[in-house]
């Protein structure tokens, strides 16, 4: 049972196949959050999009983020690795793996924050700025590398790891800039209940 429950949680694959299997209720939460603010007041497109950020921030975020903080073989035994120096990793990378695996290490990390670049604009008036994602997609690169190397999980905590991180929410986040401009546009408060309820009770005594 437990070997079953490993393969679920302790590896990629099964991580993915959580993800994938996620996926509906995922697609539902965003559509019950959506329909909830409508029913407040808000425009359909703000109701939607704003759900829509919130969910995927979290749906698009968290597996990655669980998948580079799994234990490797030797977790616990060795003393956590660091690589300071820019791109020295990426050359080791490519001396013992080749292409293919630097290709799929760069790939991985621009999309461990990427669905935070995209969404949090949209979620966050604040953060509406590429400077301002890319400042926070590294302080929470640099969080999960500490994490790594203070958990001795067998993985080198790389500053490329933590410039890949950035560059990929920054590029996500310009991606989506059409839509989070739309949102700062469309942006305002939600009525609580008791303002709706004296708008109703307003536009009843007319």
């Amino acid at each position: 049972m437990v070997d079953g429950w490993h393969r679920w949680v302790g590896t990629f694959t099964g991580v993915v196949l959580l993800t994938v299997l996620v996926l509906p209720l995922a697609a539902l939460l965003v559509w019950v959050m959506a329909r909830r603010r409508t029913r407040t007041g808000a425009t359909p497109a703000w109701a939607w999009r704003m759900s829509l950020a919130e969910v995927g921030i979290v749906y698009g975020t968290v597996p990655w983020v669980w998948m580079i903080m799994l234990p490797g073989e030797k977790a616990g035994e060795v003393s956590g690795r660091l690589s300071l120096v820019p791109l020295r990793d990426l050359v080791t990378i490519v001396s013992d793996g080749g292409p293919v695996t630097l290709v799929g290490q760069v790939v991985g990390n621009l999309l461990v924050f990427a669905a935070l670049g995209f969404f949090a604009p949209m979620r966050f008036a604040a953060l509406a700025s590429v400077p301002r994602i890319l400042a926070l997609a590294a302080g929470c690169s640099v969080l999960v590398e500490t994490a790594q190397y203070l958990l001795r999980l067998d993985r080198v905590s790389s500053v490329d790891d933590v410039l890949l991180n950035a560059a990929g929410a920054g590029l996500a986040a310009l991606a989506s800039r059409r839509w989070w401009r739309a949102t700062a546009r469309e942006r305002r408060p939600e009525p609580s209940p008791a303002t709706a309820h004296i708008g109703r009770a307003t536009s009843h005594g007319r």
